[in-house]
């Protein structure tokens, strides 16, 4: 009865899976809520030195002696990123012009960015260097992944774990290199005096928010990995018991 033993497998896996996925989707759409909360609200406070992302961004650039960074404009809401393709900062409509306490943190974090790359910062690299593979992995491991649940072909099934866990090992390399953006942004802001003491405490609520959406992200992304650990596992398990 080969259906019972594969079958099992997939159930106990799926029920740990589900058992554990409440929590980390609380905690995913809680850290959304927050993002949006907290920017929602320090867009409404203007900061008193009047300064706008694209001059705080610019004031972080310098503070670090990078120069060759232009900053600019982009539509969407929350769009804000540093592309390393043309080594530009992109600021977002309510980050770019706006002179709020939200938009210098914003615009500084993406600063934060542009000095990774400017420093040689080591997990940046280590994350442009899989990138490549990972993106090929991410199109690859779920069709190999549904081959082989489909077909009970263990080999294949393990293939699709192994490149499935490269979008894993990404999402875990990225969390210091966002940290890392936050904390060059805030100890710049800090340092230069781009905000006084409450702003800062907001600028600071802003990017904790934000980094704490990419902790969110990686727990998913480990909570499917054993997902599929576990089905391969209870599988094997069953087969061998069987022989």
């Amino acid at each position: 009865m080969p259906y019972y033993y594969y079958g099992y497998g997939d159930f106990l896996a799926n029920n740990i899976y589900v058992l554990l996925l409440i929590p980390v989707l609380i905690l995913s759409v809680w850290a959304q809520i927050q993002v949006s909360g907290s920017f929602r609200k320090y867009s409404q406070v203007p900061n008193r030195r009047h300064l706008t992302g694209a001059q705080a961004a610019e004031a972080v650039l310098r503070a670090h002696g990078v120069y060759d960074v232009p900053i600019r404009p982009c539509r969407g809401n929350l769009t804000d990123h540093y592309d390393p393709r043309d080594n530009t900062i992109y600021l977002s409509e309510d980050v770019y012009a706006a002179p709020t306490v939200a938009a210098v943190g914003v615009a500084c974090h993406e600063a934060g960015h542009a000095v990774q790359y400017a420093v040689g910062y080591g997990p940046i690299k280590v994350r442009n260097a899989i990138i490549p593979v990972t993106q090929i992995g991410s199109q690859l491991s779920f069709i190999l992944l549904l081959i082989g649940l489909v077909l009970y072909s263990q080999s294949l099934f393990l293939v699709g774990i192994l490149l499935f866990s490269l979008t894993t090992i990404f999402q875990l390399v990225t969390l210091p290199v966002e940290f890392n953006a936050s904390h060059r942004a805030l100890e710049t802001i800090d340092g230069q005096g781009l905000l006084d003491g409450e702003e800062l405490q907001g600028a600071r609520k802003v990017l904790r928010a934000a980094a704490l959406t990419y902790v969110a992200a990686l727990l998913m992304s480990l909570l499917q990995l054993l997902r599929y650990v576990l089905i391969f596992l209870g599988r094997s398990g069953r087969r061998g018991g069987r022989e």
